[in-house]
């Protein structure tokens, strides 16, 4: 029987630190428990963490490099090949068409952020400018709208230690979010000195245990958000010496509350008058209010325009920059970018790259016109786009469109199907990995994860680091400088490869254009056996010490300047349980604010005809043809991303059953168990139903993480439960970040 081994779970963003206990052939994780001293988790973890070896021994895992053939079948090739092959294949692009003209997507998913440090240098190498991933169907609205008010990543605050929590679209029970939350959750829900708000439509796991449960009708929350503010507005209950301090422009923003008709928004969005008056004067009388918004909102109806509303609720009640409310965190590296221009654009449909990215719905789009600008080829790296993105039909016939299509990945995902190379690389606990989910505050932790195991014998597989690197070499972009950097270090230590880096990429600058590559053939012969691909952490880790040298000194990390970022470094590597980096005062956060004078902007100009707009109602997308509003990708006790493949590894619902209200399965005489043809416009599928006292009527809701495509040739393909993408519209998104409407899905059921 083997040793317990840390490493942490990968179905979500908290990452929780667990230990693994290997079979007898070291190979299988027969058991799972939580890892009591990592510095986030605690000890902590849910049900879904035990059957992480789904993942780890996932039934469509790639074992060698692949090449589609012209019947559309898969044939293995050999890795100088297929290197070669790639690398003049996106060669020729690059010169027939422009490097721009090649699109990454990817990098990362809930577990492993190191891939994208190397994925986008390849493109670069190439010229190419334009990147997405998920984080543009869910985050960008949010993150353009922090970096419009803040100037940074505002996002989330601090659950442990507010006197009220208040969720919007959000039900941690299941989607967590928050270091041990259910334990979080309980904690606050028990202290009659606390309060628990929960905005969704549904009665999530959350909102059971809510002391106020603020049941809004489906895609409404903006008119909630509005009357909640007005109402604070109109009351005079306004944190004014606050605002004063802190924010600028309040006072125009109140303007627009001061008249509003709450009653009348109250009716739109089918809550209570006085239950939104109540609520309005707990959280004006908290001394500290925590808030989160996640993807109920994100993909809903007027996203953005929620952001919005959800940050000036902070500022009417001083929720920033103090402990229990919101905060700013010392992220290793921010998932968001601070920066609100919307100079860049995509270049067929013109939309801003809020984050520097191309919002997902428009990716499609954009390879199917006939502009000369149009996209050619695509590298999708650890990502599953033509699952994951609305309208996956129209996303598959984007791929054939394209001139070449190449995926890494663990699996023979729905994506790797239509993709023309296939490059199959070690699992997440085959090799060293990371998230950059680092949201904690005043302390935050960062884990670098070590490999627990070996890939299969029979498996020839590489690290996403070394793919590219190899994919540079064979283009003839790497510098030849890396050489002598690898020497020095081979003979004086890591140490010594600061200053020798530096020098060399002042005197050649493509280093720094590379520097993923350049670091890691430079340092992966000195690094820990296993933890080579953690060699992109060497710059992150110089870039903090630059940018946050004190809190890491506080944190008991010793030194000044590159010698600070190289003990970080180190104590990166020596951690396997993770390690605290970041130790420092809650005011902190406003110094983070990176406005022109350091307070708060009210005003965002470009959303301030959303907010006229808001009087007329919610516009209905309803109809008779499809009455019912589905929303698309619910989080339950057995859902996970698709990275879990095995349909055997959920214990409950296996088929991801369709819920609906009890007064909807009535009209339709059907119960528990009947199979109906949920449609929509773009799509149907047939489905399970499960009456459910959470649903409100009109309202229906499948999980997420279902209708995936097993088996490695199109001949073996099993599939379990619906793929709700068949079933969304790339059109159906938001006016501003182009996110999608996943939450918000015209739908109808009949008879099969």
């Amino acid at each position: 029987m083997s040793e317990w081994a840390a490493t942490a779970c990968v179905l979500c963003e908290n990452n929780c630190g667990i230990e693994v206990r290997l079979g007898a052939d070291g190979r299988s994780v027969e058991k799972v428990r939580g890892d009591a001293a990592h510095p986030g988790s605690q000890g902590y973890l849910c049900q879904k963490a035990s059957r992480i070896d789904h993942y780890q021994n996932g039934i469509d895992r790639v074992k060698k490099p692949l090449k589609r053939q012209a019947d559309g079948s898969f044939e293995p090739i050999e890795w100088e090949t297929a290197i070669h092959e790639i690398a003049d294949k996106f060669s020729a692009i690059r010169d027939d068409f422009g490097g721009d003209k090649i699109m990454y997507y990817g990098g990362g998913g809930q577990g492993n952020h190191l891939p994208g440090a190397y994925g986008f240098t390849t493109v670069a190498a190439l010229g190419g400018r334009y990147r997405s991933n998920a984080l543009a169907q869910e985050k960008t609205g949010e993150g353009w709208v922090a970096a419009a008010m803040f100037g940074a990543y505002a996002r989330t605050g601090d659950f442990e230690d507010c006197e009220v929590a208040v969720f919007i679209g959000k039900n941690p029970w299941q989607s967590h979010g928050v270091q041990r939350s259910r334990v979080t959750l309980r904690e606050i829900a028990k202290d009659e000195n606390r309060t628990l708000v929960v905005f969704d439509p549904r009665v999530s796991e959350t909102a059971e245990i809510a002391d106020v449960h603020v049941r809004v009708k489906p895609g409404t929350d903006a008119w909630a958000l509005a009357a909640l503010l007005a109402v604070q507005v109109q009351e005079d209950l306004l944190h004014d010496d606050w605002i004063a301090a802190h924010v600028n422009g309040f006072a125009e923003i109140e303007m627009y509350f001061q008249d509003l008709d709450v009653s009348q928004f109250c009716d739109y969005c089918g809550v209570p008058e006085t239950q939104i008056r109540e609520l309005a004067r707990t959280l004006a009388a908290a001394q500290s209010i925590a808030w989160y918004e996640d993807l109920g909102t994100q993909m809903n109806r007027n996203s953005t325009l929620v952001s919005y509303l959800h940050r000036l609720n902070w500022l009417a009640t001083s929720s920033f920059g103090k402990q229990g409310s919101q905060f700013i965190p010392n992220s290793l590296r921010p998932l968001m970018s601070g920066n609100a221009s919307l100079a860049r654009r995509s270049p067929v449909a013109d939309t801003p790259l809020l984050g520097g990215m191309v919002p997902c719905n428009v990716i499609a789009e954009e390879i199917l016109s006939d502009h000369p600008d149009r996209y050619r080829a695509m590298l999708i790296e650890t990502a599953n786009p033509a699952h994951s993105l609305a309208d996956t039909a129209k996303f598959i016939e984007a791929m054939h469109a394209l001139e070449l299509v190449v995926v890494i990945d663990v699996a023979m995902t729905e994506t790797a199907r239509h993709a023309d190379y296939v490059l199959p690389v070690a699992t997440q606990y085959e090799k060293s990995e990371a998230t950059f989910f680092n949201f904690e505050f005043p302390n935050n932790h960062f884990h670098l994860r070590h490999p627990v195991m070996s890939p299969p014998a029979d498996a020839d597989v590489l690290i996403e680091a070394e793919i590219h690197a190899r994919l540079v070499e064979a283009m003839e972009q790497m510098p030849p400088e890396v050489e002598d950097l690898k020497r020095i270090v081979a003979e004086q230590g890591i140490d010594a490869f600061a200053p020798a880096y530096a020098e060399a990429s002042q005197n050649n600058p493509k280093l720094r254009k590379l520097e993923p590559v350049v670091v890691y053939r430079a340092l992966q012969d000195a690094l820990p056996d296993g933890c080579e691909q953690a060699a992109a952490l060497w710059s992150v880790a110089q870039f903090v010490a630059q940018r946050e040298g004190q809190a890491l000194n506080d944190a008991g990390i010793e030194g000044q300047g590159i010698d600070l970022g190289n003990e970080f470094f180190k104590a990166i590597l020596a951690n396997d349980r993770g390690l605290v980096f970041s130790s420092e005062s809650h005011d902190k956060s406003w110094q983070r604010v990176k406005t022109a004078d350091g307070k708060i902007n009210a005003v965002i100009p470009e959303l301030l005809p959303e907010l006229d707009a808001l009087a007329a109602g919610p516009a209905e997308i309803t109809s008779a043809r499809f009455p019912y509003v589905l929303s698309a990708g619910e989080r339950r006790s057995y859902t996970a991303n698709t990275v879990l493949r095995n349909a055997g590894w959920r214990k409950k619902d296996p088929e991801g059953a369709l819920r609906l209200s009890p007064e909807d399965a009535a009209s339709l005489a059907i119960s528990t168990g009947d199979r109906m043809r949920l449609s929509t416009a773009s799509g149907s599928a047939e489905v399970v139903v499960e009456i459910s006292d959470r649903m409100m009527p009109g309202h229906i809701s499948l999980p997420n993480g279902f209708g995936l495509d097993n088996g490695i040739q199109a001949s073996d393909i099993s599939r379990t439960g619906a793929a709700t993408n068949e079933l969304t519209a790339a059109g159906h998104r938001d006016t501003f970040a182009g996110t999608p409407w996943h939450k918000y899905v015209p739908a109808n059921l009949t008879a099969l």
